[in-house]
């Protein structure tokens, strides 16, 4: 390992075996009883050979025999529980680290979102918790089994024979440096590769979720290519790995050999010479035998210290991110809502970095509806996204009712908000569940209410099960104007103060957008609704449009005012403002 840090990391993720201390109690109990054998059973060899076989006694040769028998019987299942054990433990470990990990998700802000792609975040909770999961369980078990073997055979060999011992032993630096090097190789290789398999991961969900587009435009052997490209980096990365390993294995192997070569040479020369009996020879070469695996072994689990000290530091880099936007420790719920929202001089900066919007000033009242308008990057989106919290302004505030939503709870805040934007995320699941998603109490009964009034029951009741009609990933199965209302049903059914809306409608065709305005129209009934405008009737029944520009509001008013008051406020509505009824034909 070569960086400081990595010890930290390591130990960071033993942490998480505190609470399963009784089960590491008796997998390292076990773990000694189970070396005492392996000790025991060298010296068992040596007296069968000297005083069963060369005593010629039948009788203590059995009894030997049958020792190594039952030693045999109780270490099998000695090692049965401890493998039983230990995986229970690491397993537990993964499933820990990963609940920790979705919680974690769940409550990070925005724009860590925004910053970091679904498949690193994928590989990360999975591969990289399942590297850590072995570590934790199997790869430290070994380690520190096999020092424990290492130093008590090595006691065990010097007090039979030092000089033997010594030739022995000697090797054992050597071995040590070049598992401890080739650990130091690895490490960032294994980062390499896993952040590879990250890109890979996030292109591969994308062609997925993309598919249609993909289809749509003929691209299929251009995306094919970005992947093999990319999947052609993490073969050579792997094969790096792979040619790394394969010169460590069999210099770990020289090495050991060693001290077989030795043991043969100078304990044949001893046996000869009446110095050592055949049996304490045999005993040695099995000391040997005892003392290599554990070496090579450790020789082996280096690299996955490495991996994990990388798939750790990609963890901790998900669990240590600051959450942006939290409750505050003496945040309180917000009471019922009327939907009074005033903007008090509010700018907002991305990443202190990019500023977004500037000295923001305005209120709506209660029930009104505020439509927003201005070219991508406007700041229109962010707007939006500080009324429901998403983020926190720079400076200035958003109140609500007069309260500082920063002062209460952000559950409170957000159930009282309702949602219904153009890219409608529907889940693989009933349509059922995905109507009362904000609201799984929901009787039978405000289910069907919610989805009349978003003009939805009379499909839901064609589809093969009704309510309890699978939709498949994102609403695949389903229409444009189908998700969208079923999204407003959604919305309905929680019985929101405040709305926020996308009410782009270009994608559907005439009649449906004719159904879907009538969803709209009853969602907004007394409710505060925010829009980011696209239609003449949503421009024409706003109480009051916010024009923005550059992060600032350039104009404001109401349609008819801002016709004739505002020339940019003319040009934005000729290019973004959709008649309605003048569509494209799409299924519904």
């Amino acid at each position: 390992m070569n960086k400081a840090n990595d010890k930290q990391i390591l130990w960071r993720c033993f942490h998480y075996l505190r609470p399963y201390w009784k089960l590491e109690s008796g997998i390292y109990g076990l773990m000694i009883l189970i070396n005492l054998i392996n000790i025991l059973v060298p010296q068992l060899i040596r007296w069968a050979i000297d005083s069963g076989i060369y005593g010629g006694n039948l009788q203590l040769l059995g009894q030997a025999v049958g020792g190594l028998l039952l030693l045999t019987f109780v270490k099998g299942v000695m090692i049965y529980f401890q493998g039983n054990w230990t995986e229970l433990a690491s397993q537990n470990v993964a499933y820990d680290i990963r609940n920790e990990l979705v919680r974690k998700l769940a409550s990070l802000s925005f724009s860590f979102h925004d910053r970091t792609e679904a498949g690193q975040i994928l590989t990360r909770a999975m591969q990289d918790v399942e590297r850590v999961r072995f570590l934790t369980g199997r790869a430290i078990l070994r380690i520190i089994e096999g020092t424990v073997l290492i130093a008590l055979t090595a006691v065990i060999l010097l007090r039979m024979n030092t000089t033997l011992a010594a030739l022995i032993i000697i090797t054992l630096p050597l071995l040590i440096h070049r598992a401890y090097n080739f650990g130091r190789q690895f490490r960032p290789l294994s980062m390499e590769i896993q952040e590879q398999l990250g890109v890979i991961t996030t292109q591969l969900e994308q062609n997925l979720r993309g598919a249609r587009i993909v289809k749509s435009f003929s691209q299929e052997n251009a995306e094919i290519d970005r992947f093999i490209d990319e999947n052609e980096k993490w073969f050579k990365l792997s094969a790096e790995s792979t040619r790394v390993q394969a010169v460590n294995a069999p210099m770990l192997d020289m090495i050991a050999n060693l001290g077989t070569v030795f043991i043969i040479w100078y304990g044949g020369y001893l046996v000869i010479q009446d110095q050592l009996t055949l049996g304490e020879l045999v005993a040695f070469t099995t000391y040997l035998a005892m003392l290599v695996r554990p070496i090579r072994l450790i020789g082996r689990i280096i690299p996955v210290l490495a991996i994990a000290a990388s798939a750790g530091e990609r963890i901790f880099g998900i669990l240590d991110a600051p959450v942006e936007v939290t409750d505050s420790p003496d945040a309180t719920p917000l009471p019922r809502l009327n939907g009074r929202v005033q903007f008090k001089d509010v700018n907002f900066t991305y990443g202190n970095k990019h500023a977004v919007l500037h000295n923001i000033n305005f209120t709506s009242e209660a029930g009104q509806i505020v439509a927003l308008m201005g070219a991508t990057g406007s700041g229109k989106s962010t707007l939006i996204n500080l009324v429901a919290r998403f983020y926190d302004p720079t400076t200035g505030a958003v109140l609500i009712d007069g309260h500082n939503p920063q002062q209460h709870t952000i559950q409170s805040l957000r159930s009282q908000l309702g949602f219904v934007m153009q890219d409608t995320i529907l889940f693989a699941t009933t349509i059922r569940e995905n109507i009362t998603f904000g609201h799984p109490e929901a009787t039978e009964a405000e289910i069907i209410q919610a989805a009349k009034d978003a003009q939805a029951h009379e499909f839901i009741m064609a589809m093969p099960n009704g309510y309890d009609t699978y939709v498949g990933e994102r609403g695949i199965t389903l229409s444009g104007g189908q998700k969208q209302r079923l999204a407003i049903a959604r919305a309905l059914i929680t019985d929101p103060r405040i709305l926020i809306l996308d009410d782009a409608t270009a994608s559907v065709d005439t009649n449906t957008e004719s159904l879907i305005q009538k969803a709209l129209d009853r969602l907004m009934e007394g409710r505060t609704t925010f829009v980011i405008a696209h239609r003449l009737s949503t421009v024409q029944r706003a109480d009051q449009i916010l024009l923005l520009e550059h992060g600032q509001i350039v104009a404001r008013g109401t349609h008819e005012t801002l016709r004739h008051s505002s020339e940019l406020y003319r040009q934005v509505y000729e290019l973004q403002i959709q008649p309605e009824g003048n569509h494209g034909q799409v299924r519904a």
